[in-house]
């Protein structure tokens, strides 16, 4: 009787309802302000892998700028380019399965 008459009190019951608009539909939400975090994370994580990948690419393209011969090498390794008295071969890593 007594627990009866705690929630039937009108500042429970007000309270009660404040809890569950603000736990379940409110438009910031638990379950939204979990998945904001979730997605906070992932974002700082992907910053730091972007900062990472920025810091090596300048320090080739510092190289590249600097030194002539990285550059040729760079040329011949990615662009595939030779110069004129040279042939080049291209072995691939996988043979090819197509054959018929």
């Amino acid at each position: 009787m007594r627990l009866l008459t705690q929630f039937s009190n009108k500042y429970f019951i007000s309270l009660s309802a404040f809890v569950a608009i603000m736990f379940f539909f409110d438009k910031n939400d638990v379950l939204t302000q979990i998945e904001r975090r979730r997605e906070l994370r992932e974002l700082r994580e992907s910053r730091a892998w972007y900062s990472t990948q920025i810091a090596t690419e300048s320090k080739e393209l510092e190289g590249l700028k600097t030194n002539p011969a990285t550059l040729e090498k760079y040329a011949r390794e990615q662009y595939l380019m030779k110069k004129d008295n040279e042939d080049l071969f291209i072995i691939s890593e996988k043979p090819d399965t197509d054959k018929n």
